[in-house]
């Protein structure tokens, strides 16, 4: 059974884990991820899906863009 959020709870949960990335620090961000991703898994239960949404995440991972790189160096 696959189930979806609502797209306002996408964006709020989006905002809170991007935060909470940020407060891991980047020395700490991988480890913050993996744990994140281990607990997640853990409320779904399932390891098929579970390892199908690391393929899926890793396909659709965009190459970070120059601008991107750029507004990150500055601050924007």
């Amino acid at each position: 059974m696959t189930t979806s959020l609502h797209p306002d709870a996408r964006d709020r949960l989006y905002a809170e884990c991007a935060r909470a990335i940020s407060e891991a620090g980047a020395e700490r961000e991988s480890l913050f991820l993996a744990r994140l991703a281990l607990l997640l898994f853990e409320q779904v239960g399932d390891e098929a899906r579970c390892r199908r949404a690391l393929a899926d995440a890793l396909h659709a991972l965009p190459v970070p863009s120059l601008s991107a790189a750029e507004s990150l160096q500055t601050g924007d």
